[in-house]
C-alpha cells in the first residue's frame, strides 16, 4: 500500500465513455497572465474573503486542544473554528494537512467556513507534521519517506477516528449537526480523506475499507492518486459520497522518492465512485499554492485569487450538500470562469 503516485499515463478517453458528466462551466483554456490574475482581485470571492478576515474576532471563535489517544501512546492536537456567540453549525469539517503541515497551516479556511456557518476541526499528525523539516538537511528526505509510509498514513486515519470521537462527544457537540459530518484534506489530507471516505488499500493479501460512516462528503484539494497492484477505479470504487476535487493545471507533487504529475488528480477524478462528484481545476498555480507557502513562480494576486475562490467553491459545494440547493455552486462556477481551466460537474445530486 503507497499514497503517493509515480507519473502514470492518463486514459481520459475510456472514463469519459464511462461517466455521465455535465460540463458547467469552460473548457480546456491556456494560462492567464500576471496582469489577469490582478484583475480578477475584484471578484467577489475575493472580497468576501477580506471582508471575513476583518471580522473574524466578531463571528468566528478558535478554540485548541491537546488530545492524547492513550490507547496508541499518540498526540492528536487540534483546532476547532466554529461560529462564534454558540451558533449551531450546519456542518462540521474535519480537516487533515498535507506532509511537514500543522494544525494552522490551513487556518485560512477553517475561518472561513466557520464565518459561514459551519464548524472545521483542524488535526496535526504528528508523525508527519512540521516536525519533518526540522533537523539535517542531509536527513531530509528519509524523514520525508518516513512520514509517507503505510504505517503513518494509518496512523492519520487513527487519528481522524479519535478525534471525531472526541469532539462528538465533548462540551461542543450540541454544535454541530451530526448528520453532515464533511472530511477534508490537502495532498497527504487528501490522501487520509479518501481512506476515510472508502477508498480500499491493500493489506496482507486482500483490501481493506477504513470507511468512517459517520462522514458524509469530502473535499479532496490536490489529491495523489494510491497506486499498488489494484487498479485505480477498484481502490477508489466504494467512495459513495459526494465529493468536491480541487486541483491547477500546474498541480505537480514532487517528493523524495515519489511523483505525481498534474494530470493524476484527473484521473483520480474520473476513477472515484462518487455518483456526485465535482471537478475544479484552475488556470495555474503550483501544489503549494493551497496552502500558506508559496513558490517563487506563484505571484501574490494568484495565491489570493485562487486561495478565496477554494474558500467560497469549498462553502457552496458544503451548502449544497446541506441543503440540496445547488445555485451557490453554479453561481460560483459562471463567476469564476476566467481562472479556471475546467470545471466538471457530475449530472446528479441526492441527499442521503
Amino acid at each position: 500500500m503507497r499514497f503517493f503516485s509515480k507519473h502514470q499515463a492518463l486514459t481520459l478517453g475510456s472514463c469519459l465513455g464511462l461517466l455521465l458528466l455535465t460540463l458547467t462551466a469552460c473548457s480546456q483554456k491556456q494560462p492567464i497572465n500576471n496582469v489577469a490574475w490582478q484583475q480578477q482581485l475584484s471578484l467577489p470571492s475575493v472580497q468576501q474573503a477580506l471582508s471575513v478576515a476583518e471580522n473574524l474576532s466578531r463571528d468566528v471563535e478558535q478554540i485548541s486542544f491537546e488530545w492524547l489517544d492513550s490507547a496508541r501512546e499518540r498526540s492528536v492536537p487540534a483546532l476547532l473554528f466554529k461560529p462564534a456567540a454558540a451558533q449551531q453549525a450546519k456542518a462540521l469539517i474535519v480537516f487533515s494537512h498535507g506532509l511537514g503541515g500543522s494544525k494552522e497551516r490551513y487556518a485560512y479556511l477553517g475561518q472561513y467556513w466557520a464565518s459561514q456557518g459551519f464548524a472545521s476541526l483542524h488535526l496535526q499528525h504528528v508523525g508527519s507534521d512540521r516536525k519533518v523539516w526540522r533537523g539535517s538537511r542531509l536527513l531530509l528526505p528519509f524523514r520525508l519517506m518516513d512520514a509517507a509510509d503505510d504505517t503513518e498514513a494509518l496512523a492519520r486515519v487513527e487519528d481522524v477516528k479519535f478525534a471525531l470521537d472526541h469532539i462528538l462527544a465533548s462540551e461542543y457537540a450540541g454544535q454541530f449537526d451530526p448528520q453532515h459530518i464533511v472530511m477534508a484534506g490537502h495532498s497527504y489530507g487528501a490522501n487520509t480523506a479518501m481512506l476515510l471516505s472508502g477508498a480500499q488499500v491493500k493489506q496482507n493479501g486482500r483490501l481493506v475499507s477504513l470507511k468512517d460512516e459517520r462522514i458524509t462528503a469530502a473535499i479532496l484539494i490536490s489529491a495523489p492518486p494510491f497506486y499498488n497492484n489494484q487498479p485505480l477505479s477498484q481502490v477508489l470504487s466504494d467512495v459513495r459520497i459526494p465529493t468536491l476535487h480541487i486541483t491547477t493545471t500546474e498541480d505537480e507533487i514532487t517528493v523524495p522518492g515519489f511523483y505525481s504529475a498534474p494530470q493524476d488528480r484527473l484521473e483520480l477524478y474520473y476513477a472515484i465512485g462518487s455518483q456526485y462528484k465535482v471537478l475544479a481545476v484552475f488556470s495555474a498555480g503550483s501544489h503549494n499554492i493551497f496552502t500558506n507557502w508559496r513558490r517563487s513562480g506563484d505571484s501574490v494576486p494568484q495565491q489570493q485569487v485562487i486561495k478565496a475562490a477554494t474558500q467560497a467553491l469549498s462553502s457552496a459545494f458544503i451548502a449544497q450538500i446541506t441543503s440540496g440547493d445547488d445555485r451557490e455552486l453554479r453561481q460560483w462556477a459562471q463567476q469564476h470562469q476566467p481562472v479556471l481551466a475546467n470545471f466538471i460537474r457530475s449530472d446528479s445530486f441526492a441527499l442521503r
